[in-house]
């Protein structure tokens, strides 16, 4: 074997190899592209064509049409909540005047009993 064919060999050998890690990786090699598209892409569609612009009449047909939407949902009345009932939102009893008289005892002679402590 002369060098030349082991070398042609060689060279065959590793655009097998190349082409089988390319068809391993993938697309996955090519990560997908995060952020804001650069400055260039955004006025053009995927084939290349300059995208159509909208005439006037047709903005002004779409404005008078979110107009007259928001007119309408602003119309309508807020949807009311339900309320769940809790035992917090609802009122104590009323206290009795003997249990408040009670109380007042109470408080008096802790009160008293903290003056004497201190």
């Amino acid at each position: 074997m002369d060098i030349t064919s082991i070398v042609a060999q060689l060279r065959k050998e590793v655009s097998r190899i190349e082409s089988a890690i390319a068809a391993l990786e993938g697309p996955a090699s090519q990560a997908t592209r995060r952020g804001r598209p650069p400055k260039g892409g955004q006025s053009k569609v995927a084939n290349g064509q300059k995208r159509g612009h909208m005439s006037a009449a047709a903005r002004a047909r779409m404005g008078a049409a979110k107009k007259a939407w928001w007119a309408k949902q602003k119309g309508k009345p807020a949807p009311k909540e339900v309320k769940t009932a809790s035992k917090k939102s609802s009122a104590r009893k009323p206290m009795s005047p003997a249990m408040k008289k009670k109380l007042s005892a109470m408080m008096k002679a802790r009160w008293a009993q903290r003056k004497k402590a201190a």
